[in-house]
């Protein structure tokens, strides 16, 4: 009998643990990722100065690109500096813009990427896409999946607990985007990926159903590997549809209709979840998501994020828009306007009770 088999596009190495930082450049030795130490860091401005002056000691061979935001200019920018200096690897060291900055620049020379994330705000940290902003809006880009994953617990918990947060929504929302990738095949035929939904849907279930909250450093290592499996599912689906459906159309109608009163992409993705299950009839499981929501600190309704009703209403509306193509239970009611504005109302209502 033959054996089948297919490979996954996965890191070498995963390391989640308080001080994984500190271990950082013999993590990437002993992994052969770089044994020299050549290594370009891309870090922010800001907070990543601080890391900077506590990792150059420990990496002096290591050079330190600034990055000044997540546009696509930064990223060809950090890729023309690094080119032709015979770097190991890249290394993002730093929150989703940076990390994303730095996969897209070391795609585009042909290097290695380690991402080594200071905050939890969102599953792209080991996804195949870097999210950057262009002169149209926000496009995503293909990458290489990283080919390292340094989480350290310590680093994470200094970040404004709001980031944690947003990582939650966005782990939770897989069950929700799951959830209208079995509509699309049963309404569709769209093919699915059954290894890539059970990953994606595992690590929304692991956040959902923990006890724990984000003082906690249990909690924060099963939310840091739902993430990272969000990622890797992806990965093996080839887009990002595990993780990605009615709840992210949503958040990307909130980001393009009102784009200077935006939230944190995990807090309106979370928000998006619950309503869609609300609409697709599992009333149950929506309030079961607002009830983990909340108990996270994270918004259920949009005027807890600076909305109104009519202005949800509305977003939701636009949603099917942002991602021409994708099929979710938006398409698939196609709800009028006053159709929306009784299912929200009946929501809230639900919600509420």
């Amino acid at each position: 009998m033959p054996v089948l088999t297919r490979l996954i596009p996965s890191p070498v190495v995963v390391d989640i643990s308080r001080g994984a930082m500190d271990d950082l450049a013999g993590l990437l030795a002993d992994q052969r990722i770089s044994s020299s130490g050549k290594l370009a860091f891309a870090i922010s401005n800001g907070s990543g100065q601080a890391l900077r002056e506590k990792l150059a000691p420990l990496l002096p061979d290591a050079d330190w690109y600034e990055v000044a935001d997540g546009t696509i200019d930064s990223a060809v920018r950090l890729a023309d500096g690094i080119k032709g200096k015979r770097y190991d690897a890249v290394v993002g060291l730093g929150g989703g813009k940076i990390i994303d900055v730095a996969k897209y620049a070391a795609a585009r020379v042909g290097l290695p990427m380690v991402a080594v994330a200071t905050n939890l705000a969102h599953d792209g940290l080991c996804s195949p896409v870097s999210i950057l902003d262009n002169d149209n809006g926000r496009g995503s880009y293909g990458v290489p999946t990283p080919i390292a994953m340094v989480i350290d617990l310590d680093v994470v918990r200094e970040a404004p607990v709001r980031f944690i947060r947003s990582g939650i929504g966005d782990a939770i929302s897989n069950i929700s985007a799951i959830a209208d990738w079995e509509l699309s095949h049963q309404v569709n035929d769209e093919p699915m990926d059954g290894l890539a939904a059970a990953m994606a849907r595992t690590a929304g279930e692991s956040v959902l159903r923990h006890p724990g909250g984000v003082g906690d450093d249990e909690f924060l290592t099963v939310l840091s590997e739902a993430l990272v499996l969000s990622g890797i599912a992806m990965s093996i689906s080839g887009d990002t549809r595990p993780s990605s459906g009615a709840c992210h159309e949503i958040s990307h109608a909130f980001d393009l209709l009102y784009p200077k009163r935006c939230a944190l992409h995990g807090e309106q993705v979370g928000l998006g979840a619950a309503f869609a299950m609300h609409l697709r009839g599992a009333r149950e499981q929506s309030v079961l998501f607002a009830e983990v929501l909340r108990r996270h600190g994270l918004p259920v309704l949009p005027e807890e994020i600076g909305f109104t009703p009519d202005e949800f209403v509305r977003a939701v509306e636009y949603a099917p828009q942002t991602r021409p193509g994708r099929f979710t239970v938006l398409e698939h009611l196609d709800l009028s306007t006053d159709q929306i504005r009784d299912a929200y109302a009946d929501y809230a209502k639900t919600i509420r009770s």
